[in-house]
């Protein structure tokens, strides 16, 4: 499998707002202020024409990408709000998750400024949520991945951990915060992170893991991890700097970037079209990696 592993530009500029650029070398295209603390997360509809974004300051904000205008502006988290997604039919409904414990689902064309659900099932911080079709999986820094339906009115819950067996007794003797969680295309699994420098690859059927994939570190802070190229490969920052990038059936590891001049690696995203990716991190700055020449 050929994968990107060339630097083809480096983003910089970033500050207290949010910049946009696209590459290679074209520089800063817009800026985006609206929050009053850091951002920490923004997701993008798939026509590209709105993007939703969150942070310190406990707002969600809905933008348009042209005219940089802000859409809506909403209210109610009691915490940091942590990570955000579209759902719904065009992107009509906004989800975030926050440090308050809930996750809240806002309506972005009723004129109300109020959340249409609360979901408050988690006992710590929701750090990470994905929305496919009817369904949200969250994971929290109680260890704990959720799956809501829509549809049927349900919550399904999964414990990552180490489990142990003693006296015909299953007890969890470790659980681990999740700072990461994506769907698959198809929506039969699901990619998750956490702070035991370990991703893995959970079955939604029956719980059960998949995969595994280990070689970064991750034991501090908040690393985003995704599928790409057809989930076929994951990618993964880590703390010590390097980008990661596994085989998703064998669990191997196909590239070890080195970026971000050695500091934490935070995000990643793919675009399969384009055969590029790209990585953030705590340098100020996002490198786009394209294949090799």
């Amino acid at each position: 499998m050929r994968i990107p592993n060339r630097q083809v530009t480096k983003l910089t500029g970033h500050g207290a707002s949010a910049s946009s650029s696209s590459s290679p070398g074209s520089g800063l295209v817009q800026t985006y202020s609206a929050h009053g603390y850091e951002i920490l997360d923004i997701s993008v509809t798939e026509d590209n024409a709105r993007f939703a974004s969150v942070g310190g300051d406990k707002q969600v904000f809905l933008w348009d990408v042209a005219t940089a205008r802000t859409l809506k502006r909403w209210s109610g988290h009691f915490g940091r709000v942590n990570c955000v997604d579209f759902g719904g039919e065009e992107g009509s409904v906004v989800v975030s998750g926050s440090f308050d414990a809930t996750v809240r689902l806002w309506d972005c064309k009723s004129q109300s400024t109020k959340p249409i659900q609360v979901f408050d099932d988690s006992k710590d911080s929701v750090s990470s949520l994905h929305v496919l079709g009817h369904e949200i999986v969250t994971g929290s820094v109680d260890g704990k991945m959720r799956l809501y339906d829509l549809r049927m009115g349900l919550v399904y819950v999964d414990t990552l951990g180490l489990v142990m067996i003693a006296d015909a007794l299953l007890a969890l003797v470790d659980i681990d915060p999740i700072t990461s969680v994506q769907q698959t295309t198809d929506g039969n699994a699901v990619l998750v992170s956490t702070l035991d420098s370990t991703i893995r690859l959970m079955d939604k059927s029956n719980g059960k893991m998949l995969q595994h994939y280990k070689g970064h570190t991750n034991s501090d802070f908040r690393i985003r991890s995704c599928l790409g190229f057809g989930d076929a490969a994951v990618f993964s920052g880590s703390e010590d700097g390097k980008v990661m990038i596994w085989d998703v059936l064998e669990g191997k590891v196909l590239e070890r970037l080195t970026a971000h001049d050695g500091k934490v690696a935070s995000a990643v995203a793919c675009n399969s079209v384009r055969k590029e990716f790209a990585s953030a991190g705590v340098d100020g700055n996002v490198i786009v990696w394209g294949m090799p020449q």
